[in-house]
């Protein structure tokens, strides 16, 4: 399968201006190259036939003849490469001289796009040559012995597959023409540029290109004029920019003397389901009814694998800095909405079960973030730890000093004796190790915040993760449920880089010690007596699988629809030399199996905070039967 993947190339070469000749020739060894490499469709720059700084000799009738002459031996030359290519000439039309995109593959002319909005301010004089696209003109031109389209409302189409071209100044102009190309149904916008550099310039093209991606919810795919352009007065760095969705996927050495050719591959199908999710960018409207032109975009992934790599945390940043920010914004969103819930409430008080682990502490973190923003005394929120059968010397100990160290009021309640009566109640044998035997120590737990957020008017903070929903990974109306859910858009991975985070800060010196162990710690709910040594015996990711694995299988299976062979074929990638295959394919079927049977917790969610992309609140981002059936999905991922 290909999974929607689509190797695109923004190809720059060398070139002369006024030497046509030369100009196809550079373009023919690029195409070539690209053909080779397996890309579908290739960029080339604005006017580059012909040599963007020709100046007033595009009034030459000669030049705009050795351009056609020039399309038509580049046509020949490259007739048996399957690449299809974007490039850019003169074309005269009638009574007027346009700047052109035409788009062409296998020695076909498929149409040809005139430019819409021409520049003619500082150093640029279009319209001293140009008229634009926007002026009624024919709608068919002969170009090169072959009748084609002519329109700046061209979509050029393969299955999937669909894009469409604007020219340089037009994404400069407050409605791009490719906005209403991406709403026509375009999934990959082209721009053929020759855009010269200034100090700045290129951080703020940078920024159009990831908005206009963004905002359109496409690709976009920028060649621009390079190396060989006349320098009389401006220079050309020749940029190769690729961008999905906002996000930038290569791009080309600027100001580099050789010819080059910047690949990479977007994920078409990606993109088709951010649109169908988002209603805003459908009710937009149709727009201009488009000219749909079939185009043959080359299927033999066979031989060309897709080689594109995936962030095996997709939550987390690679960035330090960008990591660090990403912390801060995670932490305010969960204070500022827990400080809301709290003066809605008028409460001054919170209940927080303290277990030494990891949700609990960011839990508490939060709780104490909040206090102090409201300027609430730390001692009013009250942390409870409940040693059970499982408590280890470890995490008691983590979990008493790191409330000492807080300044928060601390309460230390033992289930076990109230669980044993419980035990005997219900006639559970004492040597039982059942779900039973788990659960009800949850539930206890749950029994004593509750009642003692009653009793001091409080609210009972929630623990549980954003990873720990997704699979089920919780007690019932146990630590299921809370008063305010403080963690629930945080995946598990990202819990650790949190709490990390909160330990280097300067206010929590005292705590850091305590938090960096808490930090290292395994993750275990600790139902389960410990070993003879007092270790950890039920560790969590023993028994579901690897969390990192978990919300990478939850980012894109929400966020984008992944089917599970996709998620497969990507999780492969993105751990290789760390999980095999059949590792992958064994909690991808846990993770499948227990995100739809697990529903049913999802659905009676209490409140809490949206922080990301991916949210499961039954009220807002993930509505689903509790009783769907998972059949379809298992079976594909136990074929894999």
């Amino acid at each position: 399968m290909d999974f929607g993947f689509l190797k695109i190339a923004a190809a720059t070469p060398g070139v002369k201006a006024g030497d046509c000749s030369h100009n196809i020739a550079r373009i023919a060894g690029l195409i070539r190259e690209a053909d080779r490499q397996g890309v579908s469709v290739a960029a080339f720059p604005e006017l580059c036939i012909t040599g963007y700084t020709c100046g007033d000799l595009f009034g030459q009738p000669f030049l705009i003849e050795q351009a056609e002459r020039a399309l038509a031996r580049l046509l020949a030359d490259t007739a048996s490469c399957r690449t299809v290519c974007i490039a850019g000439m003169p074309l005269a039309v009638d009574n007027r001289l346009y700047n052109t995109a035409v788009v062409f593959g296998s020695g076909i002319i498929f149409g040809v796009v005139p430019k819409t909005y021409l520049p003619n301010y500082d150093e640029f004089y279009e319209a001293r040559w140009f008229a634009s696209g926007a002026e009624p003109h024919r709608e068919t031109v002969e170009l090169c012995g072959q009748q084609v389209p002519f329109s700046t409302d061209l979509l050029f189409e393969d299955g999937k597959v669909c894009f469409g071209v604007e020219i340089c100044e037009d994404l400069w102009v407050p409605h791009p023409p490719s906005s209403r190309l991406a709403v026509a149904g375009a999934t990959l916008l082209v721009n053929l540029s020759a855009s010269d550099e200034m100090v700045g310039k290129h951080a703020y093209l940078r920024s159009l290109i990831a908005q206009q991606s963004a905002r359109t919810l496409s690709a976009y795919l920028y060649s621009s004029a390079g190396f060989g352009e006349s320098s009389t007065d401006v220079v050309f760095a020749g940029n190769g920019l690729i961008a999905e969705n906002g996000i930038f996927l290569n791009e080309s050495e600027r100001f580099s003397l050789e010819e080059q050719l910047t690949v990479a591959e977007t994920d078409i199908e990606r993109l088709l389901t951010l649109r169908r999710k988002t209603n805003t960018f459908a009710s937009y409207g149709s727009g201009t009814l488009c000219k749909r032109i079939p185009v043959a975009l080359r299927a033999d992934r066979e031989q060309f694998p897709v080689e594109r790599g995936f962030n095996p945390s997709p939550f987390i940043p690679d960035d330090p800095q960008q990591m660090q920010q990403r912390c801060e914004e995670i932490f305010s969103i969960q204070v500022g909405g827990l400080a809301q819930r709290i003066r809605h409430t008028g409460t001054h008080s919170a209940v927080v079960g303290i277990s030494g682990g990891l949700d609990s502490t960011l839990a508490l973190l939060v709780a104490v973030r909040t206090f102090d923003k409201l300027g609430l005394p730390r001692r009013n929120i009250l942390g409870v730890t409940m040693p059970g059968f499982g408590t280890t010397d470890r995490t008691h100990t983590n979990a008493l000093r790191l409330m000492e160290s807080l300044g928060v009021g601390i309460r230390e309640i033992s289930i076990r004796e109230a669980c044993a009566v419980h035990f005997r109640d219900i006639g559970m044998d004492d040597a039982d190790r059942s779900v039973a035997y788990e659960n009800a120590q949850a539930r206890e737990r749950t029994q004593i915040l509750m009642d003692l957020a009653n009793r001091t008017g409080g609210l009972v903070i929630g623990t549980g993760d954003l990873s720990e929903l997704a699979l089920g990974w919780a007690t019932y109306n146990g630590d299921h449920m809370s008063m305010y859910g403080v963690n629930c858009g945080v995946p598990k991975t990202l819990v650790r880089h949190l709490v990390r985070w909160v330990a280097a800060h300067p206010d929590y010196e005292v705590a850091r010690g305590w938090l960096l162990d808490i930090v290292d710690t395994p993750i275990s709910p600790e139902l389960l007596p410990a070993d003879e040594k007092g270790e950890i015996v039920q560790k969590t990711e023993d028994l579901v699988g690897p969390y990192e694995l978990h919300d990478f299988f939850l980012y894109h299976f929400v966020r984008f629809g992944c089917r599970p062979a996709k998620l497969h074929f990507m999780a492969c990638r993105a751990f290789a030399g760390k999980y095999d295959a059949k590792t992958v394919k064994k909690w991808l079927t846990v993770f499948l199996r227990r995100f739809f049977s697990q529903q049913f917790k999802r659905s009676a969610l209490p409140d809490g905070p949206k922080v990301g992309s991916v949210s499961l609140s039954p009220r807002g981002d993930w509505r689903m039967p509790s009783d769907a059936s998972p059949a379809m999905w298992i079976r594909e991922a136990e074929s894999l």
